[in-house]
């Protein structure tokens, strides 16, 4: 490492001309993220496999309604982890504690008992909940300590910080995938437990060069805070407790119903966020505005990522069930399939980035841009339905997936990295971080809805469940490109 000297400060170590805590902060994501992928990569494989396979013999239905519930939590999370962060113990302790907690939950889930596994979906949910949001704003609040960085410094950063993701999520369904064909399942979790271990032990020997940062809450709770967030906690658990002792007293529980009230949560959160913001007498016309058109882009993010995310889940069965993965003598693995993504995001996100730089002021603006991305998943899906409708007739070629997912690839650059953009600009400043909540729970509410939309593909054919989602988004996206220049007035200067 070469050092650099900061203003009024001693000589600081850097990476690349970044700081040094930068390296700290991708390693962590990376291992963070290959534990992540690692497992979701087999999750539903392992929740459908037969018992005599060491699976847990879950119809796909179930399979993809458990996924997809798993999937929304961690994304819904996000918001009181960056909560608690803010208020209470800083980012630096959120993603330490965090980054135990996910390890602990992925040694829990290495178990052959059904209750130890559970369990391991519960404390990654929580961890993840902690360490993901806060991370990035470590990377964010480390440049602000070298002001003598360029911009362009930090958004250099923040895309060696964004390969660091994606080299985790390219790597890990490689391991896990390998042993998950051979059956050995509870090796595949270890992998992504020792992955999570590495990051936390990394992150501990690391902590000099983070520089202080993230040490304290920014906005510590006040006492007086402390008697009001303890009751309304004490009143939502004893109301949770009571449904649930209800439920199992009158001998109706099922698990079914857990989803269903984490589903509602998932969607009417959001919906209340927006009714407060509405309420506010206090915010401009222009931030009122510019509200409004966050709603639409809102509502479709969530139905991207509703479609997106079945790539883990019957997409992923579809490819198990239905794919010829044999070369030679060699049968590809399922989950080498879900590594095809992170793969195509390192190849096109400079091919985008650049187009975007050239284009300049020529660029579509965001309701265009989501408009494409919109269309863009609803033809991955048509693709999807037209060769599950193949499908019937035997064994496909795995170069239909591989389509499906260059499509979705490129939807996704059209829609994650400009949604992010925009939603600081126009957030109002006094819900900025509330705001950015939303982006994440957008993605927890889109894949709560698959918890009643991918028991539909068990009442329907293939081509014609696929093909259908296919078509909605498709109608989403013409309605945005011709409702683009009304979202574009809301937005108020905000292009």
């Amino acid at each position: 490492m070469a050092t650099t000297t900061a203003p009024q400060g001693p000589p600081v170590k850097t990476w690349m001309g970044h700081p040094g805590g930068l390296v700290v902060l991708f390693l962590t994501e990376m291992w963070e993220r290959f534990s992540f992928y690692g497992m979701r990569a087999i999750l539903t494989l392992f929740l459908a496999a037969e018992l005599t396979d060491g699976g847990f013999g879950m119809t796909d239905v179930a399979a993809a309604a458990l996924y997809s519930i798993y999937n929304s939590m961690v994304y819904f999370m996000a918001l009181p982890g960056g909560w608690i962060a803010d208020r209470l113990i800083g980012t630096r302790r959120s993603v330490l504690w965090g980054g135990i907690v996910i390890a602990l939950g992925h040694y829990a889930l290495a178990f052959s008992s059904h209750a130890m596994f559970y369990l391991g979906l519960v404390l990654i949910v929580l961890g993840t909940g902690l360490l993901k949001p806060n991370i990035s704003a470590m990377v964010g609040e480390l440049y602000d300590k070298h002001p003598e960085l360029h911009e362009s410094r930090r958004d250099a950063g923040f895309t060696l910080f964004y390969l660091g993701i994606n080299l985790g999520a390219f790597i890990a369904p490689l391991l896990t995938g390998y042993f998950a064909a051979k059956n050995d399942w509870h090796v595949a979790f270890g992998i992504a437990a020792v992955g999570m271990t590495v990051a936390v032990i990394q992150y501990v020997l690391g902590g000099r060069r983070l520089e202080g940062v993230g040490l304290r809450a920014h906005k510590p709770l006040q006492p007086h805070e402390r008697g009001k967030i303890l009751r309304i906690g004490a009143i939502v658990l004893v109301i949770v407790l009571a449904l649930l002792i209800a439920d199992i007293a009158a001998g109706t529980y099922r698990a079914e119903h857990v989803i269903t009230a984490l589903t509602v949560m998932a969607l009417v959160v959001p919906a209340l966020y927006f009714v407060t913001m509405f309420r506010d007498h206090t915010l401009t016309h222009q931030e009122r505005s510019r509200i409004s058109a966050y709603v639409w882009i809102f509502v479709g993010a969530m139905l991207f990522w509703m479609i997106y995310d079945q790539a883990g889940s019957l997409v992923n069965l579809f490819t198990e069930n239905d794919v010829d993965r044999t070369v030679g003598s060699f049968e590809i693995p399922t989950a080498w399939f879900q590594s095809i993504n992170p793969v195509l995001i390192l190849l096109l996100a400079p091919v985008f980035a650049w187009l975007w730089t050239k284009l300049d002021r020529r660029q579509p603006t965001t309701p265009v841009k989501f408009s494409m991305a919109l269309v863009g998943i609803g033809i991955s899906f048509l693709v999807m339905g037209v060769a599950g409708a193949l499908a019937g007739r035997g064994l496909i070629s795995p170069l239909w997936i591989v389509l499906v997912y260059f499509i979705q690839t490129c939807a996704e650059l059209l829609l994650s990295p400009v949604g992010l953009s925009v939603t600081t600009k126009l957030a109002p400043l006094r819900y900025a971080s509330q705001v950015m909540g939303l982006w994440f729970l957008a993605t927890a509410a889109g894949n709560a809805l698959n918890t009643w939309v991918t028991p539909l593909s068990a009442k329907v054919p293939a081509g014609v469940y696929y093909g259908g989602l296919g078509l909605l988004a498709i109608g989403v996206g013409i309605c945005f490109w011709i409702g683009a220049r009304k979202i574009g007035q809301l937005m108020a200067g905000v292009h």
